[in-house]
């Protein structure tokens, strides 16, 4: 038996004599009907503001990933080198990510000019999201008593994970391609590129009919796709790496649980985060290079 073999075979007999002294010690404190884990998606106002314009906690997170955006492109772009760094060589490979791939694979050199830095800023600003919504910080429901002060508990959290965020960035992607396509084709034109060519009577109208509901759909598949995932993913965390336990009352399910936490949580920041936002700004590019094409 190799070295490697024989250590991890250790680690897992740890693990397991670990998991079983914790069921022993800990036991079972019956179900907790306190806790509730969707607490951690709701938002509370921390500044009331007139109207609508309170400040919580999505906000704070959207606020950072519009930051995030701006300023670290702005950063790197001024900083430049003929002989590229290990952090220039991956800016310069996520840029031909959005420049080749998202923008230029789906639609023609002059138009992805034109929308390329929407896209890519697009692209950015769901990324940045994602990402800083799997770090803890204190934006927790729940408060901490630190020498006599109320610390919100840390907590992980992504305003994409709030349907209305996708869904108001679906909006602006709808109406973008829709005034682009009635830009290039004009208002006619575009009405009768939804039918294909050689499509008359009544199927036309039928297939107008189906288009139009197609593009409308498009509003909900683009946030309901990006709000699930997210969702789920937290939610997944949150039970996987301590919520269940708490639930139930099983100190030592916590622990039993706590390895497929941490193999889940490292799954939605290394492929998910980033997946999510590629779908979306790729599904937003080839709906813009669509609007425009001859055939629908």
């Amino acid at each position: 038996m190799s070295q490697t073999r024989k250590i991890l075979l250790g680690a897992g007999a740890g693990y397991v004599l670990l998991v079983v002294l914790a069921f022993a010690v800990f036991g079972s404190a019956g179900r907790n009907e306190a806790f509730s884990p969707d607490e951690e998606f709701e938002l509370h106002t921390w500044i009331d503001l007139p109207g609508t314009l309170d400040i919580n906690k999505a906000v704070l997170y959207l606020t950072l990933s519009g930051l995030l955006t701006c300023f670290s492109m702005v950063y790197i772009a001024r900083r430049m080198q003929a002989r590229p760094n290990r952090v220039q060589t991956a800016v310069e490979t996520l840029y031909g990510l959005m420049r080749d791939n998202i923008t230029r694979g789906n639609m023609d050199d002059k138009m992805a000019v034109k929308w390329f830095p929407f896209i890519g800023a697009l692209f950015l600003f769901i990324w940045f999201n994602n990402l800083i919504g799997f770090i803890p910080l204190p934006t927790g429901h729940h408060t901490v008593n630190i020498l006599g002060l109320d610390v919100p508990a840390f907590g992980i959290y992504a305003a994409t994970a709030n349907v209305s965020v996708p869904l108001v960035l679906a909006l602006v992607v709808f109406f973008s391609y829709t005034i682009e396509g009635i830009r290039a084709k004009g208002p006619l034109g575009y009405l009768k590129s939804l039918i294909p060519a050689g499509v008359t009577g009544g199927m036309a109208v039928f297939i107008f009919c189906l288009e139009v509901m197609s593009n409308l759909m498009r509003i909900l598949s683009l946030s309901v796709r990006l709000f699930a995932n997210m969702l789920a993913g937290h939610m997944i965390i949150l039970f996987m790496s301590g919520g269940l336990a708490v639930i139930l009352g099983m100190a030592g399910l916590g622990f039993a649980l706590l390895p497929i936490g941490l193999i889940l949580y490292l799954f939605e920041v290394g492929l998910v985060a980033t997946l999510q936002a590629f779908i979306f700004a790729t599904l937003s590019a080839i709906y813009l290079g669509g609007a425009v094409a001859e055939h629908h």
